[in-house]
């Protein structure tokens, strides 16, 4: 049995193209349940109206890996399926190959699958899409941590699939993290046994456009993140080795794709690399500070009352 799940909010632009899309798929959700942070548009009122199962949670109560886990008590599938608001897929086998990996093989305990670039993307985005999710598919274990390094426990709840024995063996997902809610989960099935599978072939189109400053706050949350979960760095390798690999394909891609961006990705890369160092010292920043350098607001107003009530 499948389950869906959708965390939600303000997403009226997206949500009908989703669940109209989720209908034609070949393999359907037994169950889509969509799980809403109040939001103040119709996402809602649209998601009702497609007959899914919907759950209002407060804004503030929102939390990257506390609301999935919700999510998950209202669901009864043995596979559950993650989905964000943004994502469409490319055709309707994308489910179908997602759930592919958990008949051929017991111990895989999760899959994502691939991410393209929406049409019309900047060449840059377009190579992180590209880079990060290659044409390839591939099964990863622990022992790939020598040679994939911290890549071994990348993973992507904008498109992911878990067993739920195997999610509910580790804990299910961490409360009170800033995001990679999926990495986390990841990097704690591979060190128990289990495996993360990459299907390439289940395909949705997903990218961002980020400015210069939202991709700073990003990064920032990425090194606060590192900081306060050491344990993935030590098991699967320091982050900055697969930065420079990633630096070095996005040059050889934009050099044939436009060069002229080349500056821009430099420049961007420079301030991901701040941001990054920033948020792995985030301890010797003060909270006001990391209030305006990260991206989640609400995860420093409740990392305040965590510090009170301790």
């Amino acid at each position: 049995m499948i389950s869906l799940i959708i965390p939600t909010f303000n997403g009226e632009k997206y949500i009908s193209k989703l669940l109209n899309e989720l209908r034609s798929q070949s393999v359907k959700p037994d169950e889509i349940i969509v799980i809403d942070s109040s939001s103040t548009d119709n996402t809602v009122k649209i998601a009702e109206s497609y007959g899914v199962k919907t759950i209002i949670i407060k804004k503030e109560d929102f939390d990257h890996g506390g609301t999935r886990n919700l999510a998950v008590n209202y669901t009864r599938g043995d596979t559950l399926i993650f989905l964000t608001q943004d994502v469409l897929p490319v055709n309707e086998y994308a489910l179908e190959r997602l759930k592919e990996p958990f008949y051929s093989d017991e111990k895989i305990g999760a899959a994502y699958g691939r991410q393209l670039p929406r049409p019309n993307v900047n060449p840059i985005e377009a190579h992180a899409r590209l880079f990060n999710y290659p044409p390839k598919s591939q099964i990863k274990t622990l022992k790939d941590a020598p040679k994939l390094g911290i890549k071994t426990a990348f993973i992507s709840n904008s498109f992911a699939a878990y067993r739920r024995t195997a999610l509910i063996s580790v804990g299910g997902f961490p409360s009170n993290t800033i995001l990679s809610e999926d990495t986390y989960v990841a990097a704690k099935m591979l060190l128990s046994g289990w495996k993360v599978a990459y299907c390439a072939e289940a395909k949705v189109y997903h990218s961002h456009n980020y400015n210069y400053f939202e991709e700073f706050r990003r990064y920032f949350n990425t090194g606060v993140f590192h900081a306060r979960e050491p344990w993935i760095r030590q098991n699967f390798g320091q982050a900055e080795g697969e930065g420079m690999r990633y630096v070095r394909s996005e040059l050889k891609y934009l050099w044939n794709e436009n060069y002229k961006l080349i500056p821009s990705a430099a420049f961007r890369t420079a301030l991901k690399f701040l941001a990054y160092r920033l948020g792995l010292m985030e301890r010797k920043i003060p909270k006001w500070l990391k209030v305006r350098l990260s991206m989640n607001r609400l995860y420093w107003e409740k990392d305040n009352r965590r510090v009170s009530a301790g």
